[in-house]
């Protein structure tokens, strides 16, 4: 088709080039000069025919070529239809996604147990959830937008420390209470780009919680002066014990003496027991003094070694029975590795819980009947495991049923302790907060008849 008015040319071309030589139009003309009408109208008509030809040519190629392309439009446009649509969809599915989600964060807002205030750069409130209108007493509705502090004035936290959070991008934490009366904890989050700078602040009301921390530490107090005392009166009753039994056995002595030699020992015996126990009483007042003394308000670097050294010493003057045993009659048994680096720590507190530990080894040692074959004895091993210090100490005396070593550690008032099994003079309570709280370790305690009793201390070599 592209070729034929090409082949029109060249054919008019070739029925003009015959004649070249010639007039053109003498073709048309009769040899008397007249013209060939019929001829120019057969000529005309095939000229005609041949350019209708080559135009209805183009025309039905045009036709074909606008018959694709509505095609192909209708395909794109049936393509973009169908993303649309799809566009569409998605747009419609994000936005009830993005409702449901918004949904959800407001109904998590709102159901929050804290005060929830959101602020922009501007210190304009964006978020104000039902707990901020049960405080406050404001709707959301009246509070959107204003400056905070115009909206709630008695809010404790001030303009600078809000701008201070934004500007640093750093969380500030506040607490502002009356004793007795009420206690919030108040924190400050960044939210946001430099763009969409702000913060969110969250106002805890923590005095039931405050308030319930208060009693416990004051149960724990009394808990533990109940302990101390308790522990403390039967240390001092076992001289005063042999002070008077020994005086009773004196004055029996002397009833029945009939020379003044019977009498001189009689008094001299109970001289001596009376001495003993003096020094036994004042020995326990003053580790009294010790324990009651302030405590260290800074860990110090010190061996552990010296520390349970000095615990044997002082339990050698504080824990003898006239009628019993005595402590420093026990064979005790010490495996240190004194090459051990030293720990922070608070030694007196430290010696404290290692009088203690030896105090319950001694009276049950004096608590046991012993046969021929047997006698008291403590071992005291001291080694590194683990970036740790272990501390273990073991007796062979009485050993503790499974419900008096859930008791031991327990504090004298107890609210899940109804009925005791252990005696309060004989808990380690206090020894068990000095080791876990105050030093961060961890103790416990084993007893079978066929091992013994032991009580294990673990102490980290690095505590906060």
């Amino acid at each position: 088709m592209k070729y034929w008015p090409a082949v029109a040319t060249l054919f008019a071309l070739s029925l003009l080039g015959s004649q070249a030589h010639a007039d053109p139009f003498d073709y048309f003309r009769y040899d008397d000069g007249s013209t060939r009408w019929q001829y120019i109208a057969n000529f005309s008509v095939s000229v005609l025919v041949i350019i209708l030809s080559v135009v209805l040519a183009f025309l039905y190629r045009a036709h074909g070529r606008a018959m694709r392309y509505n095609l192909e439009l209708k395909n794109i446009k049936a393509s973009l239809e169908e993303r649309v649509r799809e566009r569409t969809q998605e747009l419609e599915t994000s936005a009830k996604q993005l409702a449901t989600s918004e949904a959800y964060i407001k109904g998590v807002v709102d159901s929050m147990p804290v005060m929830l205030v959101g602020l922009n750069a501007d210190l304009h409130i964006t978020q104000w959830n039902n707990m901020a209108e049960t405080i406050t007493g404001r709707p959301i509705a009246d509070v959107i937008g204003q400056n905070l502090w115009q909206a709630y004035p008695a809010i404790t936290i001030t303009p600078d420390q809000a701008r201070e959070v934004i500007t640093r991008k750093s969380t500030l934490k506040l607490k502002h209470s009356q004793p007795g009366q009420y206690s919030f904890d108040i924190t400050l989050y960044p939210t946001g780009d430099d763009a969409h700078a702000g913060l969110v602040i969250l106002i805890s009301d923590v005095t039931k919680q405050v308030n319930a921390e208060t009693k416990a530490s004051e149960r724990d107090k009394v808990s533990s002066l109940g302990e101390l005392a308790s522990a403390m009166a039967f240390d001092i009753r076992m001289p005063l014990n042999s002070i008077s039994s020994c005086l009773l056995t004196a004055q029996a002595q002397l009833a029945d003496a009939e020379a003044t030699q019977d009498i001189q020992q009689a008094l001299s015996s109970a001289l001596k027991v009376a001495q003993r126990s003096e020094h036994q009483a004042s020995a326990i007042v003053d580790n009294l003094l010790d324990v009651t003394s302030a405590p260290q308000s800074e860990k110090i670097p010190s061996q552990i070694h010296p520390i349970v050294n000095h615990a044997i010493d002082v339990a050698t003057q504080l824990f003898a029975d006239a009628q019993g045993l005595n402590f420093g009659k026990i064979d005790i048994t010490r495996d240190f590795d004194v090459n051990l680096p030293a720990i922070q720590c608070y030694p007196n507190e430290l010696a404290q819980v290692f009088v203690r530990l030896l105090r319950s080894a001694f009276y049950n040692l004096n608590a046991k009947h012993w046969d021929k074959n047997e006698k008291p004895k403590i071992s005291i091993v001291i080694n590194e495991f683990y970036e740790n210090i272990w501390i273990k100490v073991q007796h062979n005396g009485r050993t503790l049923t499974p419900d008096e070593q859930l008791d031991i550690f327990q504090p004298y008032y107890s609210l899940n302790n109804l009925s005791p099994t252990y005696p309060a003079d004989q808990r380690l309570s206090y020894s068990y907060f000095i080791v876990t709280n105050r030093h961060q370790g961890q103790m416990s305690v084993t007893s079978v008849e066929e091992n013994g009793t032991s009580f294990n201390i673990k102490l980290p070599f690095h505590s906060k």
